[in-house]
């Protein structure tokens, strides 16, 4: 038996790899795809775009791409970009879903909108998007200042529509999904571990970072001229925190190559979410998509023995 999600997206196991900037390339939406899940390409990059047309190169097995609309609410040409590599699953964010939902669906894409609050999921289901990613503050990168963490976003979302659900912010592991499904998802979205994964290509010191963090080991950044993240405590992040005066001057995604492939943590700021906290060692993709879904069932089933009765 599969549910919505699986059949929309045409995968084995409902478990999405995050669309991060710069990181998600060819190489690590390939391996989670392999593995059953779906990996996902970012477009923004000019990387990203040439790793999305040779993918299917690498693999047959479905793969997806994410189109952050604001870079490109000017240029609608990367509808045919998406579609010309043979793509069927698109998760647009960081925009209006208006403006493309309508263009990518004509193409023969299932679309799914980033959501962070619930009047941001009631906008998407307006546009006729097909389902929803519902991610938590607690996840990494990009967030409302003021958003809710998953425990309070996704079952108040769910509640509402009958849309299938991912969630996203908070899952690493057998038990955050299976908590995820009981909270009314169909499928989860990982980011951060699948940073802290064999495949990923960014430096050793990052995922060797976000193994040796502990539950304070990240923090919510908003400064000036900068979108709020979530990112990895660093030289950087203190220095804005403890001098606001001094915030304006900072430029938090400066040199963040530097710190992402070169390794220098002190670089810029690493997007990553509270989850950091859980995971404990690498792993191969395989291990981290195969070990979540068959400990799914098992985590369900714990829970419901500590219930009693």
């Amino acid at each position: 038996m599969t549910n919505r999600v699986q059949d929309l997206l045409g995968i084995e196991i409902p478990i999405i790899q995050a669309p991060m900037t710069f990181i998600a390339n060819a190489a690590l939406a390939v391996a989670v795809s392999e593995a059953g899940g779906m990996g996902v390409i970012e477009t923004l990059s000019p990387q990203g775009r040439e790793d999305l047309v040779r993918v299917r190169t690498l693999t047959e097995k479905p793969v997806g791409a994410n189109l952050m609309i604001q870079g490109w609410k000017n240029d609608p040409s990367i509808v045919d970009v998406i579609a010309g590599a043979g793509v069927t699953y698109v998760a647009t964010s960081a925009g209006h879903p208006g403006l493309f939902t309508e263009r990518l669906q004509d193409a023969g894409m299932t679309v799914f909108h980033v959501v962070g609050t619930e009047a941001a999921a009631r906008k998407a289901i307006d546009a006729g998007v097909d389902g929803l990613v519902v991610e938590g503050v607690e996840g990494g990168g990009f967030k409302g200042a003021l958003g809710a963490s998953t425990m309070v976003l996704l079952p108040l979302i769910a509640s509402q529509t009958d849309l299938p659900i991912i969630a996203a912010g908070g899952i690493c592991d057998a038990a955050s999904m299976a908590a995820a499904f009981v909270l009314g998802a169909e499928g989860v979205q990982l980011g951060t571990r699948m940073l802290a994964t064999v495949e990923a290509g960014v430096h050793q010191n990052f995922k060797d970072a976000i193994v040796a963090a502990d539950d304070a080991g990240t923090v919510l950044v908003s400064v000036p001229g900068n979108p709020t993240m979530r990112v990895l405590r660093n030289s950087i992040t203190e220095a804005f925190t403890s001098d606001r005066d001094a915030s304006s001057t900072v430029h938090l995604l400066g040199q963040i190559s530097d710190l992402y492939f070169g390794g220098d943590m002190e670089a810029s700021v690493a997007n990553t979410g509270q989850v950091s906290s859980r995971i404990t060692t690498v792993l191969p993709v395989a291990d981290v998509v195969h070990q979540m879904w068959a400990g799914c069932l098992e985590a369900l089933d714990a829970g419901r023995a500590r219930l009693g009765g």
